[in-house]
């Protein structure tokens, strides 16, 4: 009978996550092995897959200009902007956690663009940064600044781009602001007793104890940027000059305008291993410098 009844438990706890393996395996898993499969593959969706071995790679890596340009237009946009995006949405984390009235209506605009869908904000920014009517030049003609073309500059195309990153940090302000509010209080009871400054306190307790916060973001922040692909396709297709051509929108172009499929998925697995490795260096190095309040308790 007890036999019985641990076998009934087992069968209920496998029909529970059944349906959940099952999505993952057609969804999840299946994609992930057939695009590895393809990738040895020359195939134009049009033609019949003819195996190559390596040759996308090895193709990839000497014959491919593009994807060097690619790769290190999306590099240099992941340098500025996941740092210069970190720093933006601590600060404004630090102002909106002041105990002010009405400050809960700060914190719903600041968080506004983080819901905004890419396209739309796309858009947005597009109208934005147009260079004869575009509110940025508009303000900027009252300093007597002409305003360049942002879009149309290959020195402004990028930059752009990474300004409007920063704009949508809301997500990482909301990390950083519960990371805020876990601080004790008697932390900086103390430390004032003691005649810390606000500065000192910041360094040695702030940032001490928030990150784990700067971690999540950190880790966010690398692999969101190492795949943006919405802000080059919608706002300027890759130009001026290839100066905005990050890697994902040239896996979706030659997956889907040159339909050189196996090409495409040796770029996405090239993708994948760049962001497994950068994202295993944050947490091989986290232990040095990440700060658990459950490892002082332990």
């Amino acid at each position: 009978m007890k036999r019985m009844n641990k076998m009934t438990r087992q069968f209920e706890g496998y029909s529970f996550i059944g349906l959940w393996i099952i999505g993952f395996m057609a969804f999840s898993l299946g994609p992930l092995l057939f695009s590895l499969i393809i990738s040895f593959f020359k195939w134009s969706l049009l033609d019949k897959p003819v195996f190559i071995g390596l040759k996308n790679y090895i193709d990839m890596f000497k014959l491919d200009p593009l994807f060097w340009k690619s790769l290190k237009v999306t590099f240099t946009y992941a340098v500025v902007s996941v740092p210069l995006g970190l720093i933006v949405s601590l600060l404004l984390a630090i102002l909106l956690n002041l105990k002010l009235k009405g400050m809960g209506i700060f914190r719903t605009l600041f968080y506004l663009p983080s819901v905004i869908t890419g396209v739309a904000a796309a858009v947005l920014w597009m109208w934005v940064l147009q260079p004869d009517f575009g509110i940025l030049n508009y303000f900027l003609s009252f300093l007597g600044i002409q305003g360049p073309d942002w879009l149309g500059d290959p020195n402004w195309a990028l930059t752009s781009l990474i300004m409007m990153s920063v704009w949508g940090s809301g997500g990482g302000i909301v990390i950083f602001l519960a990371g805020l509010q876990n601080i004790p209080q008697l932390l900086y009871d103390v430390s004032s007793i003691d005649g810390a400054t606000k500065f000192r306190q910041f360094r040695a307790i702030t940032i001490p104890m928030i990150t784990p916060s700067i971690f999540f973001n950190l880790i966010m922040g690398v692999i969101g940027a190492f795949r943006t692909f919405t802000q080059g396709y919608v706002m300027t297709n890759g130009g001026p000059l290839n100066s905005t051509y990050f890697y994902a929108l040239y896996i979706y172009n030659k997956a889907f305008q040159d339909l050189q499929m196996g090409y495409a998925a040796a770029l996405s697995w090239i993708l994948f291993i760049i962001i497994a490795v950068l994202t295993l260096l944050v947490f091989k190095t986290s232990s040095s410098w990440v700060y658990y309040e459950t490892e002082r308790k332990g």
